[in-house]
């Protein structure tokens, strides 16, 4: 079992999609947020806050501008700039973006990826200090749906949703070997929505349905650990550490659609720390929450929430690992560029200054000193806010319509 720590139990996530609009406009995130620009004063920031772990992401779009010729000019600077803050990355290779001459499907993406790995896998050992920890792919079972099954995200698919999912497995698989080839000791991490969908209380004859729409979540995670489909070489050791990513639209009334997000205030919503129990007993290995986050208001409350949660699955036992705030900084949002206060600071000023949160800066305080306290010692603290959380949740809902349930 992995017994490995990160350098902090809270971290700061940055975005960093990457993937075609079907505008046809390329997403770069770590560009629109002026990331790349500002990095180093960036990784600065959370680090002043008790944050010295952080996810941030490659643009394999920019790294390979043509077949087998690499360019890792947009990602040695954050390199630079991470270790010279103290700082470790959690480096995403795919977040749902490649190279426009590249058809996901194929054969060639598959090697195109593992080699991809590999010559950063070289890279970053070289320019890093300490272990190096890398997401394969972010979100396989979320980009597969949403990319092969609905046709919401590129490649833009419909009823190809399997398809996609084993091509991805197959990708991970063969990145974590290449990896594994030039440093035995990267440190693998898989991310995954962590859900709980229902049945209809007046629909009984859907929970087989529902059951099976919720099990989905593990289907590629069982892939890779081997437990089913064999035939793609996965096994038990590429599990590595565990991500899972938790929003207030991760639960909801099968099979669906506007209206069916299930409320915190509500007696099917499932606590968190009982969702974590539910991942753990499955694949024992230590996880943490990879991303969670709300906008507006409501950001504190949810932050508040979350720490409750997880300190809860720490005392029963479960090894929780960390909790990172995803945003960390403001975003333009995916499809209209609409400025989305999700993160503990804001778009960044011609010189790289950004604008924090107090309020929410505050809560990560508060909840930094309640882990730092052993578990007899800490206060019993209330549960959330779930009106303010009901209603950030209706508010989501309408913003980013149920097409976007899983994310952002």
């Amino acid at each position: 079992m992995e017994t490995t720590v990160f350098r902090t139990f809270f971290m700061g996530g940055f975005e960093c999609s990457t993937h075609r609009l079907r505008s046809g406009r390329r997403l770069d995130v770590i560009g629109a947020t002026a990331h790349d620009r500002f990095a180093r004063q960036d990784y600065q920031r959370v680090a002043s806050v008790g944050m010295r772990t952080a996810r941030d992401g490659l643009r394999w779009h920019l790294i390979e501008p043509s077949p087998g010729n690499y360019d890792f000019s947009s990602v040695l600077p954050m390199l630079a700039a991470a270790r010279d803050a103290h700082v470790e990355v959690i480096w995403d290779l795919l977040h749902y973006g490649w190279p426009d001459d590249l058809d996901i499907f194929s054969d060639g993406f598959v090697h195109r990826f593992a080699e991809l790995a590999r010559v950063f896998a070289e890279l970053a050992t070289r320019e890093t200090n300490g272990p190096l920890w890398i997401v394969p792919v972010n979100e396989i079972s979320f980009f597969a749906w949403a990319g092969g099954d609905v046709g919401i995200l590129n490649p833009f698919a419909r009823h190809r949703g399997d398809e996609l999912k084993l091509q991805l497995v197959r990708a991970t698989i063969a990145a974590i070997d290449s990896m594994r080839h030039v440093n035995p000791e990267v440190r693998i991490v898989h991310t995954e929505p962590m859900i709980n969908v229902v049945p209809h209380s007046n629909r009984p004859h859907e929970a087989a349905a529902a059951e099976r729409h919720h099990d989905a979540q593990y289907a590629a995670l069982d892939m890779i650990a081997g437990r089913t489909h064999p035939e793609l070489g996965g096994r038990e050791d590429y599990l590595g550490v565990l991500g899972v990513n938790y929003y207030i639209h991760n639960q909801w009334v099968f099979p669906g659609g506007h209206g069916t997000t299930i409320e915190p205030s509500q007696p099917q919503y499932r606590p968190v720390w009982q969702m974590l129990g539910e991942v753990y007993d499955r694949y024992r290995r230590p996880l943490f929450i990879a991303e969670t986050g709300i906008e507006d208001e409501a950001r504190p409350a949810w932050l508040r929430y979350i720490g409750h949660e997880v300190r809860r699955a720490i005392r029963e036992g479960m090894p929780v690992l960390g909790v990172c705030l995803y945003p960390v900084v403001n975003h333009p949002g995916w499809d209209d560029d609409r400025h989305c206060y999700n993160g503990l600071w804001d778009y960044a000023d011609a010189k790289g200054e950004r604008e924090i949160y107090d309020p929410l800066a505050r809560e990560l305080q508060s909840q930094q000193r309640l882990l730092e306290m052993a578990p007899d010692d800490t206060p019993t603290t209330s549960g959330p806010d779930t009106h303010l959380l009901d209603v950030a949740a209706h508010w989501m809902e309408i913003r980013s319509g149920r097409e976007d349930i899983l994310h952002k």
